[in-house]
């Protein structure tokens, strides 16, 4: 909105932004732009200046696409994986300045994402008008509350592969509050008018989900002890990219399968003065697959740091507890994501065991 002109049309040079971001009140200030205005504009990627960081629908949609198991999503999730380099690639924007999200303050609940096919906004007095038609879920079987085992334990998985894909990856992360609980509002996509049991917290679900937020503290934790050795300020996402090492996969290494139909997808990764070398391996499929590992120097091994398609514990452990992989195959639940991880010895350009 603040982007257009006198006239209503887009600026390319909005001097509001640029005074905004000049103010030396606001200075040290997060600033988030939010790339959507009342009349359909949509810019995620062209909001000027240094300071501003943007939301990035992109990056919802994407994954969303992907972990749902969508034809033709292969490509785009795994520039999401690498901060949107075709979004913000251009030489002032840092791997920072993607805000990665899945769900907001606007539309599904992650619970509610992984549980309803459609929106359920009949409270709200609108006739179920009201509120977004297109919200790239899956009920994983059942619409709405399920008393089946097997379709809670998708969704679980489901759930955790949105959190582990959006706090693992290049960019800032943004959590909705009360995901990390499984907050749910019974598929309403548009509670801002509900302040009742629609749209308030039950923290007991603290207790009743603690496996999730046992899952998010430790992805956080996680990604702090990985993000506070790096020397990124002021690099570039195209400079960080040169400088890191990455290989794409498929099921076998060196072999991705760019095709529409495919649902997987395995990455290594290795940034610039990061302690630690990343494989991950995605399965969108409903069957188990089996991917080949790459080798590690000396004699080392991978670390199973993620396997969303385990039980918790054992779905993340901490860096330094995480048991080692010593095969040179790995097999990928259905429906999972799993991030090895081995330690980098930068002094004598090693693996560490």
């Amino acid at each position: 909105m603040l982007s257009r002109d006198e006239a209503g049309r887009p600026s390319p040079n909005p001097p509001v932004l640029w005074d905004i971001e000049s103010d030396p009140i606001l200075a040290g200030t997060k600033l988030i732009a939010g790339a959507w205005d009342a009349a359909r504009l949509y810019q995620v990627g062209v909001i000027v200046g240094d300071a501003w960081q943007e939301s990035d629908g992109r990056f919802r949609d994407d994954v969303r696409h992907f972990v749902r198991g969508d034809d033709d999503s292969v490509t785009h999730v795994a520039r999401r994986l690498l901060g949107s380099p075709d979004i913000h690639g251009r030489k002032e924007r840092e791997p920072e300045h993607s805000v990665n999200f899945v769900t907001s303050h606007d539309g599904f609940t992650l619970n509610d994402l992984v549980s309803y096919n459609a929106k359920h906004n009949e409270a709200n007095g609108e006739g179920n008008r009201d509120g977004v038609d297109d919200n790239v879920s899956w009920n994983c079987g059942a619409e709405g509350l399920s008393g089946s085992a097997a379709i809670e334990t998708l969704r679980n998985r489901q759930i955790k592969n949105f959190l582990a894909l959006q706090l693992l990856t290049a960019g800032t992360p943004m959590l909705l509050m009360g995901d990390e609980m499984r907050h749910t509002q019974l598929g309403n996509n548009n509670a801002y008018c509900q302040d009742n049991e629609i749209s308030w917290l039950d923290w007991s679900k603290l207790r009743r989900h603690a496996d999730i937020f046992r899952f998010v503290r430790l992805l956080i934790a996680y990604r702090r002890g990985r993000d506070m050795s790096l020397r990124t300020n002021h690099t570039s996402l195209n400079d960080l990219l040169r400088q890191s090492h990455v290989e794409w996969h498929g099921v076998r290494l060196y072999r991705p399968d760019w095709s529409e139909q495919s649902h997987s997808l395995a990455l290594t990764f290795e940034r610039p003065d990061a302690p630690y070398r990343v494989h991950a391996m995605l399965n969108a499929h409903g069957e188990p697959l089996t991917f080949e590992l790459p080798a590690l120097k000396n004699g080392s091994a991978w670390r199973r740091s993620v396997d969303t398609g385990l039980e918790s514990p054992d779905d993340i452990q901490p860096i330094a507890k995480a048991p080692r992989v010593d095969q040179s195959l790995y097999i990928v639940e259905p429906h999972s994501v799993v991030f090895l991880t081995a330690a980098v010895n930068r002094e004598h350009g090693t693996d560490s065991a």
